[in-house]
This record gives C-alpha cells, structure tokens and sequence, in this order.
C-alpha cells in the first residue's frame, strides 16, 4: 500500500518541480504570438482555453491505453510501478512536452516536419511513412474492440458497429477542431478522471492489500521485463503516439506557459491513471497468476468490467462499458485526424501544392480510412503487437528530435538525450526478441541490441562533437570580425 502512495505523490511532485526545470530548459515566451493566432483557419487553428486543451490531449494520448496496458503490465508485479514513475516524469512527460512545444514553435508543425528539420530528410521520409503506419495500426485496434463490445451488448452485428464507428470517425476527422472534440471530448476526459479516481478510492476496501515494492520479477510467463514491460506499458510512461497528438492541441494554445499544463501534465495525469489500474490488477484478483488466468478467459476489457462492477456496483458498470467503448474511439478519430494532417504535409512538400484546405480534406481522409477499416478484420492482439513496437520507435525517434534542438540550441540536452539513449536500448533489444520481431534468443538479443545502441551512441558523440567545432568556428569568426 505505501509504494502505491508514494508512487502517486512521486508524480505529483515530478509535475510541480521537474515539469518546472524542463520549462526553464525549453525557455517559453508568451510575448510571441502562437500559432492558434497568427494561423488561424477556422478548422485546425483555434484559440481554446488551457483547461479544454488539457482535458482533450488526457483523452487523446490515453485511450484504453493507461487502462489496457496497465493490467497486462501488473504481471510483472510491483516493478511496474517504478516504470510508471521513473518513465512517466523523466521520458514521457518531457517527451510529449516537447512534442507540442516543438511543434508550436514550428507553426503547428506534425512530427516528421519537426524530424526533418532537427535529424534531416531521409530520417523525415522514413519516419512519415512509420507515423502514419503505426496511427492507421492504432486507429484498427482501437476500433475493432468497441466494436467487438457493442456487438455482443447490442442486437447489431459487428459490420454495422464497424460501418457507425466510421462514420463518426470521418466527421470528427474533417470538422474544425472547436466543433465535436473542442466541445464533447472535455466531458469524456473527465469521464477517465472519474473512473480512475473511483477505482483508486476502491483499492483501499478490496480483499488483498496493494502489493507494496519489490525488484522480483512475478511474471507467471517468466517473460523477461527488460524490455518487455517497457513496450507492455507505453501509454502511462512514454509513448510514441502522443507525438502524433501533441500538435493537435499545438494549434489551440493561447499561449506558451500553458503548455507544461497541457502537455507534460496530461503525460503526468495519465501516469496516475496506470498506477492506479497497474494496481487494481496486482491487487484484486489476489496474484499475478490469478490475473494472467482472468486475462486468458476475458482479456483486459472483462477485467476492467469486473473491477468496476465489483467496486463501483452497476453504475461502475456502466461506465466501464461506456469508457470501453468511448475511450478507444476517441483516440482512433484523432489518430485519423493525425494522419490527415500528417499526409498533407507530406504531399505539400512532394508537390509543392497546397494540401492543407478544406476542399481536399475527404481525399486525405479516404485512403487511410480505407485502409484502417480493412485491418479491423485482422485479429485484434495480431494488430496490438505491431501497434507496440512500432509506437516505441516513434518515442526514441521525438526524443532524439528534441535532444538536436537543444544541442543546437546550446541548451541542457541531457534531459532528452538521456531517456533517448534508454528508448533506443528498449526498441533495439525488443525487436530481435519479440515474436513480431526476429524471434532470437534473449541472450543474442540483448548483445544485438547493444551493438545497436552503441552505434547509436556514436553517432550522437559526432553530433556533439560537430556542434561544438562549428561553435568555436563561429565564435572565432566574431572574434576576428
């Protein structure tokens, strides 16, 4: 029980006072206009209050994310629970921090733009095309399960779930941003708040006590957490996704200090969501092979219909039913709405046409729409796999992004390039030993993985090293001057 407590108050304090520091590093200035005014275009553009902006990119980042992955990732015991604090403050806070302000300071500028111009353009046209990727990947998995839901709950079959689903996902995709999500998503993030605090009420009157911390890893698979918990739980500590996220929100703020608040404080709040159920999943089925056995018979969404019911009675119920259902759709439209933005971009560059007016909007939207709904045919955990690799390249990837600008900058670049090198050990290692990946031996994985990240080591030394030369040149030529 007290790790659970201090784990909490741990990401409170990482909020008020490294949320600070990594503020003062960046070095915000609300006398420059931002983007939501001198671009405003009525449609991706607008002025929003902090508070909706915050409440919005909580539920855009989240999902079932925190909830899903927390379960699976209580597996491995209270360790998690030092992934969740460490990750979610150092890494993934800061990571989506500097997302949005990267992106704010660039015009509302997506990811790849932001990678183009900080890691060059063969990094950009890789990255684009695994953008877009892992947000159609993200957009398949998070509506086959609602749909799957609403299919058994309803006299509906799963095709006309499917069909509906779409239907509202095209719409929230292509209306102006202050129409559907400035207006209803506000509520609905409130909703994750209310079920997450009521849960995490309810952890203090279950029949077993929260397990408090120890470095053993309870497994019941024996599945070892380097890096697999790191990959397992993403959402609630760092992930690639929110990149895709941040700028959304980017194009609304009124000005730059609200941006810890928005950006590095949803980071934080949904940290506490997935301590609170990485908690609920070590604590109220009694183990951790208790919970792999009710996660076989149900799958994470049974669990958090049980928990909820148990706890909260019908009502818990029906508002686990409703955040199921709600909470993976609303980040599957913004995840089509990331990759709308993402591909025009990405064709205004190539053509040197303008892609980003309303006119063309439906022909941006089709083709990812379509393919989208295609995979929802593909089985569900078959996508999830892909879906978690793929998202912790993206965050390895932002976090490199972020380190060159503050190299560039001559700013502290160590609160990036740090949890970058940590990230780029996690995906190295993950995809030689994962069965999505080369399926290798864990023990050739981990010397694979580290020759990668060595590599990449090197390269980033050159980095610093190229910086600072061009520096002494420069200041010598002042000098000279």
């Amino acid at each position: 029980m007290i790790t659970f407590i201090i784990s909490i108050l741990l990401l409170i304090v990482g909020y008020i006072v490294y949320g600070k520091v990594v503020e003062r590093i960046f070095g915000i200035d609300d006398k420059k206009p931002t983007p939501a005014y001198t671009s405003n275009d009525g449609l991706d553009y607008i002025p929003m209050s902090w508070w909706k902006a915050s409440l919005i990119q909580l539920l855009n980042i989240a999902g079932t994310g925190p909830i899903f992955g927390a379960i699976m990732g209580a597996l491995y015991g209270p360790v998690a629970f030092i992934w969740i604090v460490v990750g979610s403050i150092f890494a993934g806070a800061v990571h989506d921090y500097f997302s949005g302000m990267l992106s704010l300071r660039h015009n509302g500028a997506q990811f790849p733009t932001l990678v183009g111009r900080y890691l060059g353009g063969k990094m950009k046209f890789l990255i684009t095309i695994v953008s877009i990727v892992l947000m159609v990947l993200v957009a398949a998995a998070f509506t086959s399960a609602p749909a799957q839901l609403l299919t058994e709950i309803t006299p509906l079959n799963f095709t006309t779930w499917l069909v509906v689903i779409f239907a509202y996902f095209i719409l929230a995709a292509v209306l102006p941003i202050n129409k559907v999500i400035g207006r209803v998503y506000p509520i609905f993030g409130a909703i994750l708040i209310f079920m997450a605090v009521s849960i995490g009420i309810g952890l203090f009157f279950f029949d077993h006590s929260i397990p408090n911390l120890t470095f053993s890893n309870l497994h019941p698979g024996e599945l070892p957490i380097w890096p697999l918990l790191m990959v397992t739980i993403s959402c609630g500590a760092i992930s690639g996704f929110h990149s895709t996220q941040s700028p959304i929100l980017a194009r609304t703020l009124k000005k730059e200090s609200e941006g810890r608040k928005v950006f590095y404080g949803a980071m934080i709040g949904e940290g506490i969501i997935a301590m609170i159920w990485a908690a609920a999943g070590m604590t109220f089925f009694g183990s951790t092979g208790a919970l792999q056995t009710a996660l076989a018979a149900g799958g994470p969404a049974a669990i958090v219909n049980e928990i909820s019911l148990t706890t909260l009675g019908a009502f818990g119920g029906f508002i686990a039913i409703l955040g199921i259902v709600i909470l993976p759709v609303t980040t599957g439209d913004t995840a089509l709405r990331s990759s709308r933005m993402m591909l025009a971009e990405l064709l205004t560059q190539l053509t040197k046409k303008d892609f980003n007016g309303k006119g063309k909007l439906a022909l941006l939207i089709i083709p990812v729409a379509g393919i989208t709904l295609y995979l929802t045919t593909i089985d569900y955990s078959f996508l999830w796999r892909y879906v978690g690799g793929s998202n912790q390249i993206v965050a390895a990837v932002m976090l490199w992004t972020a380190a060159m600008y503050l190299v560039e900058n001559n700013k502290f670049h160590w609160i990036c390039s740090i949890p970058a090198l940590f990230m780029t050990a996690v995906v190295s290692t993950y995809f030689f030993y994962a069965p999505e990946g080369f399926n290798l031996d864990y023990g050739i994985s981990l010397a694979l993985g580290a020759v990668i990240w060595l590599a990449v080591l090197a390269w980033f030394v050159r980095q610093l090293v190229k910086h600072r030369t061009a520096s002494n040149y420069n200041d010598l030529d002042v000098k000279v001057g």
